[in-house]
């Protein structure tokens, strides 16, 4: 039986906690998950992405999860996918509006890899998002109970 791949991506700045529910689920469903940092050129990351990939390690070590690993990609998913084997690319939801968003971003995806199938995990804490924590962060807020504690010491430099 060939290995059931899945991919998580997003821009992951920061990773929380409603990600790591999420990779903790798609780790239980599948042989193998790649988290992708997707790095966007358009856009000005707050947090460095090759730091919060070493962090998002260190997380899926505290959390005992072998059968995921993390890249940082700069190109299209559904390109990264067709170039590592990968058949499911998992989405979180929090709400109604996720919903309507990841449609049209999965329609795109299997125009751009026919065999690419998007999987929808519901999230368990819907309030949690990576803008969020940034918007608690400019407001001098502890966001410690948000993000897992690897990314808490990037946050705090």
């Amino acid at each position: 039986m060939a290995e059931r791949r899945a991919l998580y991506a997003g821009s992951f700045d920061p990773y929380t906690n409603g990600h790591r529910a999420i990779v903790r689920k798609a780790a239980a469903l599948f042989d193998r998950v790649d988290v992708v940092i997707g790095v966007n050129v358009g856009k000005r990351r707050a947090f460095d992405a090759d730091a919060m990939c070493r962090a998002i390690e260190a997380t899926l070590r505290d959390d005992g999860l072998t059968n995921v690993r993390v890249a940082v990609h700069d190109g299209l998913m559904a390109e990264y996918c067709a170039a590592n084997g990968i058949r499911w690319y998992v989405r979180g939801l929090r709400n109604a509006m996720d919903y309507a968003y990841e449609e049209n971003i999965a329609m795109v995806n299997r125009l751009i890899e026919p065999g690419l199938e998007t999987v929808y995990l519901r999230g368990d804490e819907p309030a949690i998002s990576s803008s969020m924590v940034r918007e608690l962060l400019a407001f001098q807020r502890d966001v410690s109970p948000f993000v897992p504690p690897a990314v808490g010491e990037i946050i705090r430099g």
